[in-house]
């Protein structure tokens, strides 16, 4: 039998990213957690503005998996 070596170079560009998309989101959403304490409201901006940011990590993350699930 033959013995079969795999070499993968693992790019964390990617991650860095999702990193970044996360850190600033959870920033963001203390920021509304604390406005809603403050003023006991929470506002559709508020929650419009998370979504697309959830969104966008939702997006780099299946990128990720799709790239990582074609590799054999």
């Amino acid at each position: 039998g033959s013995d079969i070596e795999a070499v993968f170079r693992l790019d964390l560009g990617d991650l860095k990213k999702v990193v970044f998309l996360m850190r600033y989101a959870s920033n963001n959403l203390n920021q509304y957690a604390r406005k809603a304490n403050e003023t006991g409201s929470v506002y559709l901006e508020d929650i419009q503005d998370l979504q697309k940011r959830f969104d966008q990590i939702w997006e780099e993350l299946k990128g990720i998996h799709t790239r990582l699930a074609s590799i054999e």
